[in-house]
């Protein structure tokens, strides 16, 4: 587990009504890496649903944008971190063994301590 990065984007649910909150967190977080910081993505409350495999691979609001799958993999690529809620994923029946392998479940004390030290942060709530 980390327990520091630069950047944290948070996000709370899964975008189906506002599908631009997850393109938004990506871009973020990938423009983060891009300037030399380290960064991560949170899932939590109903956005633990976005830690099953391909959950974003429709998500695309268009130009100027890039689809948030492809965001989510130049992301991971660089270096960045998908953090998923332990606790939101046993409220919304998302089982450990059933998310991309490639992230990483925190506890609520992660969440706290990851943004208390981060240089900076953004909610999409």
């Amino acid at each position: 587990m980390v327990n520091t990065t630069d950047y944290v984007g948070t996000l709370f649910d899964t975008g189906e009504s506002n599908p631009s909150k997850i393109t938004l967190a990506f871009t973020m977080a990938g423009v983060a890496l891009k300037k030399g910081h380290s960064a991560s993505v949170i899932l939590m409350v109903e956005a633990v649903q976005l830690a099953l495999p391909n959950a974003l691979d429709n998500v695309d609001i268009g130009a100027p944008f890039k689809p948030a799958g492809e965001l989510l993999e130049a992301f991971i690529e660089k270096g960045g971190q998908v953090l998923v809620c332990s606790a939101c994923m046993q409220h919304n029946g998302v089982d450990e063994s059933a998310i991309d392998k490639r992230f990483t479940i925190i506890s609520g004390d992660d969440v706290v301590e990851l943004l208390m030290n981060a240089k900076g942060s953004l909610q999409l709530t």
